[in-house]
């Protein structure tokens, strides 16, 4: 079965759930629901006698290792978790055995890079009444800023709407390096979980908050709003060859595009292209402040509709065809180049 609320999912497995499978272009948010899973049933981690973990790879030499691991005992009692890594549609088969006739009552978490829609292995897991599928794409802005909040609230911390906003624009590209990020500034500002009232700002993330990915991103989405397609292809290159997710790059673009959209609707109300982009939340980094106004300028409403429906086609091809993604995200920020080489003849 597909899980939509995989949070919720992962901190309470459906106990008839036989086997998991977690897969996806957002590695951290996999190792994070992964573990979250593994502690909901076996208690830890790095439980030696509940927990298991080996690579798919064995179970193509040796098949029966997946049941025999599900049927083993704990020593110490308790429901067991066997981890499976790095799974591919090479091992569909045997997964597919199992779920037929599933030994044991052990909980078995397969995890996965990013499968199409027609992959056998996530066809398998979607279809099966005692299996999950559990996709884990790049953090969307609702449920990025749902982890910024409740990572702060649980160190007894708030934050402004504009440090929130500046947050939001820097993480997101993977779940586990999010979080990172998000201790790092919980310990520069100071958890308080007995009283509460501490309050980050925008200082505060601009102080702490590493933002060499953010100026990455800022130059690609800058170079798609001028209209140079060579150094966006180079600095999508660079992204990608790091381990940047292409969704997450999508989303940084769709949220610039969507910001100038913004200023436009401001601009077409009679107010200047300064004011407009005065009263965006987050604020625009102030070193790109002029750029962002020119581009504002340049680009009408027609051609910002025309980019926003070129992302969000982008995004649909990405999660429902069999175009690798990264290439469906390719394909879509070099026709937003072209448009924007017209918005500059303007």
């Amino acid at each position: 079965m597909k899980i939509t609320r995989a949070d919720a999912f992962a901190t309470k497995p459906d106990p008839k759930i036989k086997a998991a499978l977690i897969y996806g272009p957002d590695a951290g948010l996999i190792r994070e629901r992964l573990n979250t899973m593994t502690k909901a049933i076996a208690g830890a981690v790095d439980d030696p006698f509940r927990v298991s973990e080996f690579g798919a790879d064995v179970l193509s030499d040796d098949p029966a290792r997946l049941g025999d691991e599900a049927a083993a005992l704990a020593f110490t009692g308790g429901r067991r978790v066997v981890r499976i890594r790095d799974a591919t549609d090479g091992a569909a088969a045997t997964f597919e055995a199992f779920l037929e006739n599933p030994i044991g009552d052990a909980l078995v978490l397969v995890t996965a890079s990013e499968l199409t829609p027609r992959s056998k292995l996530r066809l398998l897991f979607e279809q099966a009444d005692n299996a999950a599928a559990i996709a884990c794409y790049a953090d969307d802005t609702e449920a990025l800023d749902s982890v910024i909040r409740s990572s702060l609230k649980a160190a007894g911390l708030q934050v402004t709407p504009d440090a929130l906003g500046w947050l939001a624009d820097r993480l997101g590209g993977d779940r586990e390096l999010s979080r990172r990020e998000l201790e790092k500034l919980i310990l520069y500002k100071g958890a308080d979980t007995k009283t509460g009232g501490g309050t980050i700002t925008e200082e505060d993330v601009l102080a702490c908050i590493g933002d060499t990915s953010a100026l990455s991103l800022d130059d690609l989405t800058y170079a798609l709003g001028d209209g140079d397609q060579v150094t966006m292809q180079r600095v999508f290159g660079r992204l990608t060859a790091e381990g940047t997710s292409s969704v997450s790059i999508l989303t940084a673009v769709a949220r610039h595009f969507m910001r100038l959209h913004e200023t436009r609707g401001r601009m077409a109300e009679g107010k200047s292209a300064d004011q407009a982009a005065a009263m965006l939340r987050p604020p625009v980094f102030f070193k790109l402040k002029d750029r962002f106004q020119g581009q504002a300028r340049r680009w009408n409403e027609a051609l910002l509709a025309r980019s926003l429906d070129i992302l969000m086609e982008a995004e649909m091809a990405a999660k429902s065809t069999d175009i690798p993604t990264e290439a469906a995200v390719e394909r879509a920020l070099m026709q937003l180049a072209q448009v924007g080489r017209g918005a500059g003849r303007r």
